[in-house]
C-alpha cells in the first residue's frame, strides 16, 4: 500500500526556508568584500548564490531523512519534517537531498572550470560535510561538532569562496567577513540545538548543546552573536561605512531576548528566525559598506 504523497507545501516547509539566509548572506558579504578590491564577475555571483542555495537546502533534506529514519525526529518541536511526520517516504526525501547536492555539484563546477580546478576538491568536501552531518554511521551533528561545520561551510567556505571566484583573490577583509558569517550561522545551529536539549539527548543526538547543557549553550550563542559586531569594528578602518553592520544590532537584541530570558521548546523558535535576519542584515549593510565605500 502506498503512502500518502507529501503536498507542495509540505515540501517547502521541509526545505527550511528560514534556514535561507544562512546561503544568501555569505554570497552577499563575499561579493561585498570582492568588489572592494576588484570588479566583480557578476555571473560567477549569481552562481555562487545557486550553489549555496542548493547546498543548504540539499542539506536540509538530508537532515531530515537522516534523522526521520533514526527516529530523532519522532517528537520534535520545530520545523515540518517530512520523515519523521511521515508525510513523504524517507527514499523521496534522500532522492531530493541528493538531486539538490547534484544541482549544486554542477555549479560549482562551472565556477572551477572558470576560475580553478582545486575549487572541485571544495566542493567534494562541502557535500561530503553535508551528508555526513546527520548521515552515515557516525554522523559528526551527534558528536558535537556540528555548529564548527557550519561555522566553516556556511562562514568561512562561503564567504571567501565567494570573494575568490568573483574576483580572483582573497584579502583580510574578506577573511573578517567570514568569521563574522560564521559566527551568525553557527548561533542559528546553537539556538536550534538550545531547543531541542531534552529531545536529543533522549534520543543519543549528542550535540554541543546537549554537551554544554542550558546555561552553557546560551552564553555560546550570545557571544557568537557578539562577534559580528566585533568585527564591524575591526572593519572600520577600511571605511567608516562599516559603521552600517550595527543597523543589524536591533534584530540581534530581538534574537537574543528569548535565549537571555530563558525562553524554551517553541518560544525559542523565532529566534532561529530572527537571528537569520540578523546575518542578513548585517551582511547586506556590511557588503555594501564594502564595495561602494
Amino acid at each position: 500500500m502506498l503512502g500518502r504523497v507529501a503536498t507542495v507545501n509540505e515540501w517547502i516547509q521541509g526545505a527550511r526556508p528560514r534556514t535561507l539566509p544562512n546561503a544568501v548572506a555569505p554570497v552577499v558579504a563575499g561579493v561585498g568584500a570582492a568588489a572592494r578590491i576588484g570588479d566583480v564577475v557578476w555571473w560567477k555571483a549569481a552562481l555562487a548564490l545557486l550553489v549555496a542555495v542548493a547546498l543548504i537546502i540539499g542539506v536540509n533534506f538530508a537532515n531530515d531523512y537522516s534523522d526521520g529514519i533514526r527516529g530523532t525526529d519522532d517528537d520534535r518541536v520545530g520545523p515540518m519534517r517530512l520523515v519523521g511526520s511521515k508525510a513523504a517516504s524517507p527514499g523521496a526525501v534522500k532522492a531530493a537531498a541528493f538531486t539538490c547536492f547534484g544541482i549544486g555539484a554542477v555549479g560549482g563546477l562551472a565556477l572551477a572550470a572558470t576560475t580553478a580546478w582545486w575549487l572541485i576538491a571544495v566542493g567534494v568536501v562541502c557535500i561530503a560535510g553535508a551528508w555526513f552531518y546527520t548521515g552515515g554511521k557516525k554522523p559528526y551533528g551527534y558528536l558535537g561538532f556540528g555548529e564548527i561545520a557550519v561555522f566553516v561551510f556556511f562562514g568561512l567556505v562561503a564567504v571567501m569562496g565567494t570573494q575568490f571566484v568573483t574576483v580572483g583573490r582573497v584579502d583580510w577583509v574578506g577573511a573578517v567577513a567570514a568569521v563574522a558569517v560564521g559566527s551568525f550561522s553557527s548561533a542559528v545551529l546553537v539556538a536550534n540545538n538550545l531547543r531541542d536539549i531534552p529531545t536529543d539527548a533522549e534520543s543519543g543526538k549528542i550535540t554541543l548543546a546537549v554537551r554544554l547543557g542550558d546555561r552553557g549553550t546560551r552564553g555560546l550563542y550570545v557571544f557568537l552573536l557578539a562577534v559580528p559586531f566585533i568585527a564591524t569594528l575591526t572593519l572600520v578602518p577600511v571605511t567608516t561605512w562599516a559603521f552600517a553592520g550595527f543597523l543589524a544590532a536591533p534584530v540581534a537584541v530581538v534574537a537574543v531576548r528569548p535565549v537571555a530570558s530563558g525562553a524554551r521548546g517553541r518560544d525559542l523558535i523565532p529566534t532561529l528566525a530572527t537571528t537569520g535576519l540578523a546575518m542578513l542584515a548585517w551582511s547586506v549593510a556590511t557588503g555594501l559598506a564594502l564595495g561602494l565605500g
